[in-house]
């Protein structure tokens, strides 16, 4: 992508967020080496921002992994974007491209998407996830996040196995 558009806005953001504009200085520049060196050229844009928004805005202590794949054994499969610690507690995190901004009641099968893959973590791995975080950034770079946990997580916990159920009885 060198030489690319994409690229020259890229490296724009880049400079904006490696100047100290988070709690956590040097998160910025990890996450510049982290998307150095992996295939960034699949991602829009706005992804990239989304993730640089994050860094700058959330506070988040530890990451388990990106792109992770995940199974409830004999139900389901599914990937997520990220797995970790947001603010102090276990989350599964997912970023989600957007041509404009969106109401929280619009979103709701993302929030039955969170719940299952956290649902699917607990099982393989033994954690005790009740939170999910949705990051999402339209082309203006408008960024938007939103987060289920407590009783909404476990709304879209029993919504999400509903539906397997109904799945599986077809």
């Amino acid at each position: 992508i060198a030489g690319s558009d994409i690229y020259s806005k890229y490296l724009d953001s880049r400079l904006l967020y490696t100047k100290d504009t988070c709690s956590i200085a040097n998160k910025p520049i990890e996450l510049i080496e982290y998307l150095e060196n992996s295939k960034i050229d699949f991602y829009p844009y706005s992804r990239i921002l989304a993730t640089l928004e994050y860094y700058k805005l959330v506070n988040c202590n530890e990451f388990w992994g990106t792109e992770v794949p995940l199974y409830f054994p004999s139900i389901y499969a599914g990937t997520t974007d990220l797995c970790g610690i947001h603010n102090g507690d276990e989350a599964i995190m997912d970023h989600k491209q957007t041509n404009k901004p969106k109401k929280r009641e619009w979103i709701e099968d993302y929030f039955v998407q969170l719940a299952a893959y956290a649902n699917a973590h607990n099982e393989v791995h033994g954690t005790k996830i009740r939170k999910g975080v949705i990051f999402m950034c339209d082309p203006n770079a408008m960024y938007q996040e939103f987060i289920i946990e407590g009783y909404e997580f476990d709304k879209y916990t029993d919504l999400w196995f509903k539906r397997c159920e109904q799945f599986y009885l077809k």
